[in-house]
């Protein structure tokens, strides 16, 4: 009895971490040709790899950092669940983005016109919509809302040409 409980846990912890990658798609979809990101608890990466050589960002519950790196200076953004600030701050003026509920407000707001993208735990939709015509991205796991909200800000850093901090 004993060696078939030994093994009833083993199985059920490695089919947990068989499970534990994230997959992040465009669009509305679960293509394996969509995937634009690939989240394993820790570390954030370049479409569908877990290549160390292809780490975006690491986070450790607190802070984004830039790459595969837990130094203070390559700390992109805090987040202490509810506000996301920019770089290591927690100051108010800080704040990039508020989340409440479902809605990713910019700055420090929970109005309805700042609402930036609605997340349903499955869906990440533009705006305060709900509608499929406007789904951003599909997320077929679990993810930090701290790394969906980078996911949702890495655009603005390539457009600008920064190596760190955030545009909203």
């Amino acid at each position: 009895m004993k060696k078939i409980f030994s093994l009833i846990v083993v199985l059920v912890l490695f089919s947990g971490v068989a499970h534990a990658v994230t997959y992040i798609y465009q669009g509305k979809s679960t293509y394996s040709s969509d995937v634009l990101f690939t989240w394993d608890g820790k570390y954030l990466y370049s479409g569908k790899s877990t290549y160390s050589s292809d780490v975006i960002l690491t986070f450790d519950g607190k802070y984004i950092y830039k790459g595969k790196s837990s130094y203070s200076s390559d700390i992109l953004a805090t987040w202490d669940g509810q506000y996301f600030y920019d770089n290591k701050s927690t100051y108010s003026s800080d704040i990039l983005c508020t989340w409440s509920g479902n809605h990713v407000y910019k700055g420090k707001s929970t109005y309805s016109s700042d609402v930036l993208y609605t997340y349903d735990r499955q869906y990440v939709y533009k705006g305060r919509s709900t509608y499929s015509s406007d789904i951003i991205l599909t997320v077929d796991g679990v993810l930090p809302l701290a790394v969906l909200i980078t996911i949702l800000k890495l655009p603005s850093w390539a457009e600008n040409g920064q190596e760190s901090g955030f545009r909203i």
